[in-house]
Parts: C-alpha cells; sequence; structure tokens
C-alpha cells in the first residue's frame, strides 16, 4: 500500500470510528436519562444498544491499526 492509501484509508476508519462513538454516547445519555428517571431496567435495555457499535469500534481500531503497522514494514 503507499503512503496516501493508507492515509485515506485509516482516516476513513477514523471517520467511522467517530460516528459509531457519537451514536453510542448519545444511547448512553438515553440510558443515563431512564436511570435518572427511576427507571433503570429500560437504561440497562437501552444500554445494551451499544453493545454492536462498540464491537464495530473495536474492529475498525484494530484495522487501522494493522495497517499502519504492515505499512512501515
Amino acid at each position: 500500500m503507499d503512503a496516501n492509501t493508507v492515509r485515506i484509508t485509516i482516516r476513513a476508519y477514523l471517520d467511522e470510528m467517530r460516528l459509531r462513538l457519537d451514536e453510542a454516547a448519545s444511547i448512553a445519555k438515553a440510558a443515563q436519562a431512564c436511570a435518572d428517571a427511576g427507571n433503570v431496567e429500560k437504561g440497562v435495555e437501552i444500554a445494551l444498544d451499544v453493545e454492536q457499535l462498540m464491537y464495530e469500534v473495536n474492529t475498525f481500531l484494530n484495522a487501522a491499526s494493522l495497517i499502519k503497522r504492515i505499512s512501515k514494514t
């Protein structure tokens, strides 16, 4: 991979991570609001929607890390 392709790819992965983290933060705020209103069970139910997003963020992070490492060889 040439340096420009590496840079473009990593930037795209970081952008996708940010989008998912923003969505996860919104979900966490909604879960917190439910808990603060006294409905802890619903808060946990809502918070579980973060799980898939966090998996995807981790996958993008691993991919960006791998590309960075192999581009240095």
